[in-house]
C-alpha cells in the first residue's frame, strides 16, 4: 500500500515512515511543507496520504487546503488528516466531501500504533475515521445541542463510537452491550435525528457527522 506523508517535523515524519514501513506500507514520498503538496498528491496518487493540518510556510491550514484541493482533482483520494488540536471546522470541511476515504485524528493518537495503523488502512479502503475528541466536540457544539438533547445518554455513547467508523460488533464490545441493543439504539438515533437508517457503515458515519456539521 503506497503512502505519502506530509509532516514538517522531521522527527515525527521519520517516525511515521518507520512505523508504516514496519507494518508493510510503502512510503513513496515525504513532504515537509504545503507549497506544492496538492500537485504532489495528484501526481503520485498514493493509496493513502497522511497529512498534517498546519504546514509551512504559514503554519495555518496549508495541509488541509492542499488535501481538499487534491481531492477535488482526484475524487475520493484517501487522506488522513493529523492535527495538534481539536478544530472541528477543519473536520467539517473535510466531511463536506462525501466521496469517502477521509480521516481526522489528533496527533496524540499516533502513539497508539495499532489503532493508528488501523485508521490508515480504513481510510485507504474508502472508510471514514474520526478522532473521538473531535466527535465529542461535534456532539456538543452549536445549535446541534437542541436536536441531540433528544438522545438518551446511551444513544449519545453509541453515536460517538459509531462516528469513529466502528461496526455494530465493535460498538457492542466497546460499550459492553449486545449487537441487538446496538441496532436498536442506532435506529432510535437516526429516527430522532431525522436520518434514514442504512446498512452501509461508512455512509451512516458521514450522514451523522454531516448532520452535526450542518447544525453547528
Amino acid at each position: 500500500m503506497r503512502v505519502l506523508i506530509a509532516e514538517d517535523l522531521a522527527l515525527l515524519r521519520d517516525g511515521l515512515t518507520r512505523m508504516l514501513t514496519a507494518y508493510g506500507f510503502e512510503v513513496v514520498a515525504t513532504v515537509a511543507d504545503g507549497t506544492d503538496l496538492a500537485d504532489r498528491l495528484v501526481e503520485i496518487r498514493p493509496d493513502v496520504a497522511v497529512v498534517d493540518v498546519r504546514l509551512p510556510p504559514t503554519f495555518t491550514d496549508e495541509g488541509l487546503r492542499a488535501a481538499l484541493q487534491a481531492r477535488r482533482r482526484v475524487p475520493g483520494l484517501p487522506v488522513l488528516i493529523l492535527s495538534q488540536y481539536v478544530e472541528h471546522l477543519y473536520a467539517a470541511e473535510l466531511l463536506s466531501d462525501r466521496s469517502g476515504g477521509v480521516g481526522y485524528l489528533l496527533k496524540d493518537r499516533v502513539g497508539d500504533v495499532r489503532d493508528f495503523v488501523s485508521a490508515v488502512r480504513q481510510v485507504a479502503s474508502g472508510g471514514t475515521v474520526m478522532d473521538p475528541e473531535v466527535v465529542a466536540r461535534l456532539l456538543t457544539a452549536g445549535r446541534g445541542r437542541n436536536r441531540l438533547s433528544a438522545l438518551t445518554p446511551r444513544e449519545r455513547e453509541v453515536l460517538a463510537v459509531m462516528a469513529e467508523g466502528r461496526s455494530n460488533s465493535a460498538i457492542a464490545a466497546r460499550l459492553v452491550i449486545t449487537e441487538k441493543a446496538v441496532s436498536k439504539h442506532i435506529n432510535n438515533i437516526f429516527a430522532k435525528l431525522g436520518l434514514p437508517p442504512s446498512d452501509d457503515d461508512h455512509r451512516r458515519v458521514l450522514a451523522v457527522l454531516t448532520y452535526l456539521n450542518e447544525t453547528t
